[in-house]
C-alpha cells in the first residue's frame, strides 16, 4: 500500500511518500515548498506534477485552514505528530516534548506517558523566533534560504534584537552598514531564535525533547539550543513531521476517494476577512488644523526645538513673540542621532542664511534626545510626554486625550487639566507604527509611503486584517490578492490595521476624553486619522503639522521655562552646531537594566 501525506504550513506545503510491503514502511519521496501565501496554488502545482499519483492508494492532509477546504481526509496537527511519535519511538522511550518550529509559530506538544499530546502551548503572537521572521531577515540581506543556513555555520553571532521583525531589519541594516559579515548576522539570527525556543521551554520539567518543522533543518540554530539543552534531537523526517504522520494515519484508515480532476479537489474558499466601512465615510470626523508658517525676521528671537525620533528626526525654530515657526526640517536619523542632529541645524541655517537673528534657547525630545542635547551643550532635556502635551494644548487648551503614533513607537497620553495623567506605549512590537505600514505597502504592494493615503481613501470595502504582527501580514495580503480583494482596499486594511493594534494594544482599557488630538509622522497620510475616527466613531483633530508636534512642544516648552527663570537663556549659533563633530572614543555593552531588555546594545 502507498499512502501520500500533505501538510498544509503557514508558508510551506510538505509532502511524504509512504509504501507499506510486509508489514515495513519506506519513506520513498518528501518535498517542501514555500507556498508564498498561496497554499491552493502549490497544492494544485504539486498534485499535477507529481508522478506517481495514480498509484497511491490513500492520501490524507492535516496542518493549517486550508486543509478544511480540499475534498481529501483530514486529521489535525497534534493526531499527525502522535502517529509519527508512536512509529519513530516504538522501541524506544518516548520524548517528554516537541517543539514544532513553523514559519509563523512556535508550538511545544507536551508528551504524556502513553505517547500522546497531553497539552499545547504556543508563543504569542509576535513572528520573532519564526521561520517567516528569518525568511524575511534574509530575503533583505539578498540571501535564499540555503545559502543563509550554510553562511549561519560559518559566522560568529552578531547580537540581534529578539524582537519585531521591523525593528531587527533596522538591526540587521545598522550591522550591514558598519560592515559587519553577512554571515555572522545569520548567525546572530539563529541565536536569537533559539533563544526565543529556550524562553518558550525553560520553566517546563522537560528531559528529553523532539525538534520539528522547518526549525530542524536550521543546524546552527539547533547548535545554539544544544548549548543549553543538550538533549534536544531531530527525528528522521523531522522537516516533515505532521506530513509523515498524515501518511501513516492514512494507512489505518479509509480515506475519501481522488477526485477524477485535480481542480475539483479544492472546494470554494470562504471570504477570509471580515470587511471595514470605507475611509471616506470618517471624513466628517476628522479636523485637520492648518497654521501658517511664517519667515525669519532681522533682529527675530527665536527658540529651536529639536525631535530626535527612531526612524526620524524633526527641528523647527520658533519665533518667541507669536510662537510662529519660521524655519523647520523632517529628515531620516538613520541610525545616527548626531549626524541627524547636524544635518539638522544645516537645513535650518539654509533657510535663514543672510538674515541675522537670535537663537536663545535649545530643547530636545525624543529618543535620541540625551545624546543630542550632550552635542549640542543644552541643559533643556525634555521627555515626548511634555512636549506632545505641550503642543497639543497650544492648538486646544481642552484636548484630554492624545494618540501619538511614529516611525517605531505609539504612545497614548491623556491630560487632567493640561497635565498628563496617564500614558501607555507600545511595547517591542511595531504593528501600529508608521514602519509597519510602510514595509507592508513597500514589500508586499510596491507602494510608497506618500502614494498609501490616496489609494486607500478610494477603498470601497477593506478587510479587516486585525491587529497583525508585521511578518505575518505578507501572507494575508497574498491571500486577499488571491481572493480578488483590489490594491486600494488592501491599503486601506492595512491603514485600519496599525490604528487596531494603537486601539487594542497601546490604548487598551485605558479612557477616550471629549477632546482627542493625533499627531505624530504617521498622520501626515490622511488616511490614518481616517481610520482611528471610524474605529472609534469619535471626534479626532490633527494639529498643523503633525510630525512636528514633538519638536514644536520642546521649543514651546523652553520658552515657558525661560519665562518662568526654570531655564536661563544662552546663545546658540547654527554654523557652531552645523560645524561641532562628535568623537567616539570607546564604548561598552549595555546589561539590559531593569527592563531586562535582550539587545546587548554597544554603546
Amino acid at each position: 500500500m502507498r499512502t501520500l501525506g500533505i501538510c498544509f504550513g503557514a508558508t510551506t506545503l510538505q509532502t511524504v511518500l509512504l509504501a507499506e510491503k510486509g508489514g515495513a514502511k519506506t519513506v520513498e519521496r518528501t518535498t517542501r515548498e514555500l507556498h508564498e501565501g498561496n497554499p491552493k496554488r502549490a497544492f494544485l502545482d504539486f498534485m499535477r506534477s507529481h508522478p506517481g499519483l495514480s498509484s497511491v492508494d490513500r492520501i490524507a492532509v492535516t496542518g493549517r485552514a486550508f486543509r478544511k477546504c480540499v475534498s481529501l481526509s483530514s486529521i489535525a496537527e497534534p493526531e499527525a505528530v502522535e502517529y509519527a511519535l508512536h512509529h519513530v519511538y516504538r522501541d524506544e522511550k518516548m520524548p517528554d516534548a516537541v517543539i514544532s518550529s513553523g514559519g509563523e509559530t512556535q508550538l511545544v506538544y507536551a508528551i504524556n506517558r502513553a505517547g500522546g499530546v497531553g497539552s499545547v502551548l504556543a508563543g504569542n503572537k509576535c513572528a520573532s523566533g519564526t521561520g517567516e521572521f528569518f525568511l524575511q531577515q534574509i530575503r533583505r540581506m539578498g540571501l535564499s534560504l540555503e545559502e543563509a543556513l550554510e553562511l549561519a555555520q560559518e559566522g560568529t553571532p552578531h547580537r540581534i534584537a529578539g524582537r519585531c521583525s521591523v525593528f531587527c531589519k533596522s538591526d540587521c541594516t545598522h550591522a550591514l552598514n558598519k560592515g559587519e559579515a553577512k554571515a555572522n548576522i545569520v548567525a546572530g539570527l539563529c541565536l536569537m531564535m533559539a533563544e526565543k525556543i529556550y524562553e518558550l521551554i525553560k520553566d517546563l520539567p522537560f528531559e528529553r525533547i523532539a525538534l520539528v518543522g522547518g526549525g530542524s533543518l536550521n543546524k546552527a540554530m539547533i547548535q545554539r539550543l544544544r548549548e543549553r539543552y543538550p538533549q534536544i534531537e531531530v527525528p528522521p523526517h523531522g522537516a516533515h513531521f505532521e506530513a509523515f504522520g498524515a501518511a501513516l494515519w492514512a494507512l489505518d484508515h479509509e480515506c475519501l476517494p481522488l477526485a477524477a480532476k485535480v481542480e475539483k479537489l479544492v472546494t470554494t474558499l470562504p471570504d477570509s476577512f471580515a470587511r471595514h466601512r470605507p475611509l471616506r465615510e470618517a471624513e466628517a470626523l476628522v479636523e485637520f488644523k492648518t497654521s501658517p508658517h511664517g519667515s525669519v525676521r532681522e533682529g527675530d528671537t527665536c527658540i529651536l526645538g529639536l525631535d530626535v525620533g527612531s526612524t526620524t528626526t524633526k527641528a523647527v525654530l520658533l519665533r518667541s513673540p507669536d510662537n510662529v515657526i519660521v524655519a523647520s526640517i523632517y529628515l531620516r536619523t538613520n541610525g545616527d542621532p548626531v549626524r541627524a542632529s547636524r544635518e539638522c541645524y544645516r537645513a535650518l541655517r539654509e533657510q535663514t542664511g543672510g538674515v541675522s537673528f537670535a537663537i536663545t534657547g535649545l530643547g530636545v525630545t525624543g529618543s535620541g534626545r540625551q545624546i543630542a542635547a550632550l552635542h549640542g551643550l543644552t541643559d533643556n532635556v525634555i521627555n515626548e510626554i511634555i512636549a506632545h502635551a505641550t503642543a497639543a494644548t497650544h492648538f486646544d487648551p481642552a484636548v484630554d486625550t492624545i494618540f501619538e503614533i511614529g516611525g517605531q513607537d505609539a504612545k497614548y497620553t491623556y491630560l487632567t487639566n493640561g497635565v498628563a495623567s496617564d500614558y501607555a506605549m507600545n511595547e517591542a512590537c511595531s504593528a501600529g507604527t508608521g514602519s509597519f505600514l510602510e514595509e507592508s505597502a513597500k514589500e508586499s504592494l510596491g507602494v510608497a509611503t506618500e502614494e498609501i493615503a490616496e489609494q486607500a481613501i478610494r477603498g470601497e470595502a477593506p478587510p479587516n486584517f486585525t491587529d497583525q504582527c508585521a511578518a505575518f501580514i505578507s501572507s494575508d495580503i497574498k491571500v486577499a490578492g488571491q481572493e480578488g480583494i483590489g490594491r486600494e482596499d488592501i491599503l486601506a486594511g492595512l491603514v485600519y490595521s496599525i490604528c487596531l493594534n494603537y486601539v487594542n494594544r497601546v490604548k487598551g482599557p485605558r479612557p477616550t476624553g471629549i477632546k482627542i488630538f493625533m499627531q505624530g509622522g504617521v498622520c501626515y497620510n490622511r488616511a490614518v486619522p481616517l481610520a482611528m475616527a471610524s474605529l472609534m466613531q469619535a471626534r479626532i483633530v490633527v494639529p498643523p503639522d503633525p510630525g512636528l508636534m514633538g519638536a514644536f512642544g520642546v521649543a514651546l516648552e523652553v520658552k515657558n521655562r525661560i519665562a518662568s527663570g526654570v531655564t536661563v537663556p544662552q546663545v546658540f549659533d547654527l554654523d557652531e552646531l552645523v560645524a561641532r563633530d562628535a568623537v567616539r572614543e570607546g564604548s561598552f555593552t549595555c546589561g539590559g537594566g531593569r527592563e531586562k531588555c535582550d539587545r546587548k546594545c554597544e554603546i
